[in-house]
């Protein structure tokens, strides 16, 4: 906004503009070189493209198309342009303070037949631009899955929708413990994805319940038992 060329002395374009000459004359000393401008430029390209990438792919794709550059450059270059992979990250599955923490009844149990335990659990799947989440409904015994759904969110209305049909299914034994792990997606209230009127079927599940930190389907968590 203010060219020296203008035949105009800057002190009075600055009065003009109501800007202090300071800092027109300023130069910042942070100022990026002209190779990290063009690096940033090619990551923001990436970005755009790609979202799903982090620092470790970002540094791969760069050194391929030749640029000399190591991954702490990109990751901090990543941090000044406020970019972060929109992947899925680690302790999803980590329980939120307040949710109550129920004691896991199913140690020493044998599984011996099928529709006896179920596991329930959420993983995700990768695709060429992005990925989707996946939750299924197994049975322990014969490690048969009853029910799944994919999602492109991680709310609780598609594990709702599964256990719903699973329930649909297998039916619903009179006496039973329902369990699964601590994440925020097994444990949030699905009242908000379902009904007004209507209870989900995490709640409405007759009997004690169980939960565990560990995850991953058959493993000790997730388990929905009937006896």
């Amino acid at each position: 906004m203010v060219d020296p060329g203008l035949g105009l002395p800057v002190a009075t374009q600055c009065s003009l503009l109501g800007l202090a000459r300071s800092t027109y004359y300023y130069k910042s000393k942070n100022r990026e070189s002209d190779l990290n401008l063009t690096f940033m430029e090619e990551i923001d390209r990436l970005y755009l493209a790609h979202p799903e990438n982090g620092s470790r792919m970002m540094t791969k794709i760069l050194r391929r198309r030749g640029h000399e550059v190591n991954r702490k450059r990109v990751q901090r270059l990543m941090q000044l342009m406020g970019l972060r992979s929109l992947a899925p990250q680690p302790k999803t599955t980590k329980a939120h303070p307040d949710h109550p923490k129920y004691p896991y009844l199913l140690r020493g149990l044998s599984v011996d037949h099928p529709n006896h335990v179920w596991c329930a659990d959420i993983t995700y799947v990768p695709f060429k631009k992005g990925f989707l989440y996946l939750v299924a409904i197994m049975d322990w015994h014969s490690r048969k899955v009853l029910t799944w759904r994919v999602s492109n969110t991680m709310t609780s209305d598609f594990c709702v929708a599964a256990l719903t049909e699973a329930l649909a299914l297998y039916g619903t034994p009179k006496s039973s413990i329902r369990t699964r792990d601590r994440s925020s997606r097994h444990r949030s209230s699905p009242v908000s994805c379902t009904r007004p009127a209507s209870r989900s079927p995490w709640t409405e599940w007759v009997g004690p319940s169980t939960t565990s930190s560990s995850s991953g389907c058959g493993a000790r968590s997730n388990t929905i038992t009937s006896t």
